[in-house]
């Protein structure tokens, strides 16, 4: 089973200009679906001036979720062609906007969708792809005398703390790849005295 993915280490831009037009191409490494809205308002209102803000996102493992927008632009000459650079590079929880400027000359369907597709291609370009790995948080909590076999499981499988906390009691919670998953469950569901949270809810 894979469980890893394409996407941008950070904000990358990228510019094309044609016929006194111009197309600002800003790329975004994006989380869940309200992250677009936040970015394409904020660009909306830095480039006020601008004649269109088009875009496109991909989001899930699979890149199952996706939107291209062409904001007043012909059909599909702006959105998909954003889409579609950000396909060709199987990236996944990207967001890609274009800013236009319009220079005076139309450039016609073809010229747009080329104009679209360059600048979001450069974006991704001038950004740094990376691998990222799928994973699932595990909260749970456990007595002191559990905490020699939690500390033993972490270091087996190289496990990542997200938080912890020491009281009375002592509640945990660790990142787990997705492959791993069901083992790490499985062997924490053996720990004498540690409760998994979610089962509680």
């Amino acid at each position: 089973m894979k469980d890893t993915y394409l996407t941008l280490a950070g904000t990358s831009e990228g510019l094309y200009k044609e016929k006194g037009s111009k197309f600002l191409a800003y790329a975004y490494p994006i989380k869940k679906e309200e992250d677009v809205k936040e970015i394409v308002d904020a660009l909306k209102k830095q480039y006020y001036d601008a004649r269109h803000h088009c875009f496109a996102w991909v989001l899930g493992k699979e890149g199952e979720r996706y939107r291209a927008n062409d904001d007043g632009e012909p059909n599909h000459s702006a959105g998909d062609p954003i889409l579609g650079q950000i396909r060709s590079n199987n990236l996944t929880n990207v967001l890609i906007v274009v800013v236009r400027y319009f220079g005076g000359t139309k450039l016609g369907v073809p010229g747009l969708v080329n104009a679209y597709r360059t600048s979001a291609a450069e974006a991704i370009e001038e950004g740094e792809i990376v691998e990222k790995i799928l994973t699932i948080e595990i909260p749970f909590r456990f007595e002191y005398l559990s905490m020699n076999d939690v500390m033993k499981l972490i270091k087996e499988y190289d496990l990542e703390i997200v938080k912890q906390e020491f009281d009375n009691v002592c509640e945990m919670e660790i990142s787990v790849r997705e492959k791993l998953f069901e083992q790490v469950y499985a062997k924490l569901k053996d720990i004498d005295g540690l409760y998994l949270l979610e089962e509680e809810e």
